[in-house]
């Protein structure tokens, strides 16, 4: 399949030809699923959340030997204090970086003046001004109905992208329902130049989670994913399990505790042995498929939403 690349500010600060971004999830974020992303056309990004820097550091190194198209990595703010993170992320010479779950004022300028490309994570316009006071290059704008950690108060991506963009110049990417061109028309309608992609990559054939896992993606229907520790900090959005099940009326838990058996879950297919994280877009997926195919179905959809939408309503 051939489909035309895009030029907008999101393909020219990232190089990529579409402006499709794979999420850093921990530990899922690594070569094998962030290099089949960038060789399609997209942005992989390669994770820092799990703290696991000489490995990670290793997958940078493999990316390289997988592809030689841009790449990018994020940094989980919250998680990485006294790492030296920031240092650590510039010496792998990428040229666009993700920040999250913090303030990005620690890492704007000396990322910047590394000539990284810097765009903040946030959920609701309150941080999203404070990020722009900071002086982020662009924000991820990331609706409540994605997976993973959450603000406590929840705002969905229709609410919250116009909202934003309403207040902002700079370039968007939008998170949270993201899975397809349908989407992604739908987030471009509403003031984004780009989409980042979570669940659908987490269960794509390039994804190194068990299949046991992306089966429970495939029968989730979209009412299935619940909202956890929504007294507490942080958030979180997951698939409905046995263990999530009984979490879900606790409105705070000790969240970590919970998590501490993630890899157990994400590569031995143990589902109950941690908190499953997943977006509601999980009840609109319905087929394991590679990161190529899902960027490529998903451009053309938006190539085509775009085009008949104009021929229908432009006068």
């Amino acid at each position: 399949m051939s489909v035309k690349p895009i030029k907008n500010r999101i393909t020219g600060m990232t190089g990529t030809d579409y402006p499709i971004i794979q999420a850093p999830m921990g530990w899922i974020a690594r070569a094998q699923l962030a290099s089949a992303v960038s060789n399609a056309g997209g942005l992989g990004i390669i994770e820092t959340s799990s703290g696991e820097f000489e490995n990670i550091k290793a997958e940078v190194a493999k990316m390289r030997e997988l592809t030689d198209k841009p790449f990018g990595m994020n940094v989980a703010l919250s998680y990485v204090k006294g790492s030296n993170v920031i240092d650590f992320v510039i010496e792998q010479g990428i040229k666009f970086v993700t920040t999250s779950s913090g303030s990005p004022k620690v890492c704007t300028e000396p990322f910047q003046q590394a000539g990284i490309k810097v765009f903040h994570v946030v959920p609701t316009l309150e941080m999203a001004m404070k990020a722009i006071d900071c002086g982020v290059d662009g924000l991820v704008v990331e609706g409540g109905e994605g997976g993973g950690f959450k603000n406590p108060s929840p705002v969905s991506t229709m609410v919250l992208l116009p909202l934003i963009r309403s207040r902002v110049d700079v370039p968007i990417i939008a998170a949270g329902g993201m899975c397809d061109g349908l989407s992604m028309a739908g987030a471009f309608a509403m003031g984004a130049e780009g989409v980042q992609m979570g669940t659908r990559m987490l269960s794509c054939s390039d994804s190194p989670v068990h299949v046991n896992f992306k089966n429970a993606v495939l029968a989730a229907r979209e009412t299935d994913t619940v909202f956890l520790n929504q007294e507490a900090r942080p958030a979180l959005r997951a698939l409905r399990t046995a263990r999530t099940g009984d979490l879900a009326p606790l409105g705070k838990f000790d969240v970590m505790e919970h998590m501490a058996n993630l890899q157990t879950l994400y590569f031995g297919g143990d589902m109950e042995a941690a908190i499953p994280l997943s977006g509601q877009v999980a009840g609109r997926i319905d087929a394991v498929v590679s990161a190529r195919e899902i960027i490529e179905r998903t451009m053309a959809e938006f190539d085509d939403i775009m085009r008949g939408l104009a021929r229908q309503y432009a006068s």
